[in-house]
């Protein structure tokens, strides 16, 4: 049997795994909207060679997981916090596909100039790189406050989505001609709102590995 101190480092060691893995997540976000924002298809190409690394951790955490479930067969908050991170691992690595597919955005556009100044498309994203910075905080330091904040913010990206589709809807009736740019930005801002949902789920899952309930932080 694995010693308390063993399982103990490998808790740990998924913890900083997780770290990683919203770190990168935090960056690939960023830099597929700065890639947006410059036309910058060369760095966007970039990002999307990336996704395997990002796969990687995630298999890594399932493997440092599995290992300790089946040789040290942990109970109660122990085994809530392998699952959890399972659960978090998987939600990051979604965050990470819907980054690159602004990033494929970017791609699709080559050689469009942009319709307009992007404006809440970074706001949206400068939030949401803060929820998911907030959300690893909230798992390593089991901290509920924090983890229930991710539902106020979440709110405000949503708002900012909402004023996005008004701007593009009206643009688009204005200007029917440039009708396929308008929904691949609107694809964009849906990517970035659903990038805010899973940092939430990250939310409801401290709160769970905390007090064994899970909230619905995304109603």
């Amino acid at each position: 049997m694995i010693q308390r101190r063993d399982f103990d480092l490998a808790l740990g060691e998924l913890s900083q795994l997780l770290e990683e893995m919203g770190r990168r997540v935090e960056r690939a976000l960023a830099e597929s909207v700065e890639s947006l924002k410059t036309q910058d298809v060369n760095r966007a190409k970039e990002i999307i060679e990336k996704d395997a690394e990002l796969n990687q951790l995630e298999n890594d955490i399932m493997d440092i997981g599995s290992k300790l479930i089946l040789t040290q067969q942990p109970v109660a908050k122990d085994l809530r916090r392998i699952l959890v991170a399972f659960r978090i691992a998987s939600d990051l690595e979604r965050m990470g596909d819907l980054s690159i597919d602004i990033a494929k955005v970017v791609v699709r556009l080559e050689g469009q100039p942009l319709i307009k100044e992007l404006v809440d498309i970074p706001r949206m994203a400068e939030i949401v790189q803060k929820m998911i910075e907030d959300s690893i905080k909230a798992y390593e330091r089991e901290d509920v406050d924090l983890a229930y904040k991710m539902a106020k913010e979440d709110d405000l990206v949503d708002q900012l989505y909402g004023q996005i589709l008004r701007d593009l809807y009206q643009y688009i009736v204005e200007n029917p001609h440039n009708a396929s740019q308008v929904m691949l930005l609107n694809f964009v801002g849906r990517y970035i709102e659903r990038i805010a949902d899973h940092a939430t789920n990250i939310g409801e899952s401290v709160v769970y590995l905390v007090t064994n309930n899970r909230p619905d932080l995304n109603s």
